[in-house]
């Protein structure tokens, strides 16, 4: 059971939610990224991915605050589904010390840079908003450790793909995981970027 080897803060949680039994999705997905491979996740929809995404995070970053620039970075498409998974997150870590923030393109990006600057572990949004940061050393990845995409089916837009590419580029050494309804060829072209010797879980 995938839930049981998870941290105690998290099991926890999931108790209170009363998410209890795995989707089959989660319980051949969780192990997978738990491994610290770069990993592709394809799912049709309602079959745990969002859910999979946070407790793998949190997982990764042991549930507790280190330091003060990111360990997590959470890719989406635009600003209300960053807002929505910010919420989802939300439920999670309310009773540690995680710090989740969220950006987006229509949040000035002299505000984002300097609430990043105060500290956060996870941060969740867009491409074009977290490349505009990097272009003005706004955000710092070299303490970044797990790199999710939700979603990933909005990175064969020309803007999205060009802002991935530069952004990846900067990384040192990170896990990447793409979760995605179905496989498109142009995501399958980052195995010869960032995703290299990446393992797929499709159900």
């Amino acid at each position: 059971m995938p839930f049981k080897k998870l941290h105690s803060d998290i099991q926890e949680k999931l108790e209170l939610l009363e998410i209890i039994t795995p989707t089959p999705f989660q319980s051949s997905s969780i192990p997978v990224i738990k491994s610290g491979a770069n990993v592709y996740c394809t799912a049709s929809k309602d079959s745990g991915k969002t859910t999979t995404l946070i407790l793998t995070t949190l997982q990764k970053l042991k549930c507790e605050a280190v330091g003060n620039t990111p360990r997590a970075v959470v890719l989406v498409e635009n600003k209300a589904r960053a807002l929505e998974l910010y919420d989802a997150f939300l439920a999670y870590t309310k009773y540690n010390s995680l710090r989740v923030y969220v950006g987006y393109e229509e949040l000035h990006v002299d505000v984002q840079k300097s609430e990043i600057f105060e500290g956060i572990d996870i941060l969740i949004t867009t491409p074009r908003s977290m490349n505009k940061l990097f272009l003005l050393n706004g955000v710092s990845t070299s303490q970044l450790k797990i790199f999710s995409i939700d979603d990933a089916e909005f990175l064969v837009q020309k803007s999205a793909y060009a802002a991935i590419m530069s952004i990846t580029q900067s990384i040192k050494k990170c896990q990447y995981v793409l979760y995605s309804e179905k496989m498109h060829p142009i995501l399958k072209r980052f195995e010869s970027y960032f995703m290299e010797y990446s393992k797929m879980v499709t159900t």
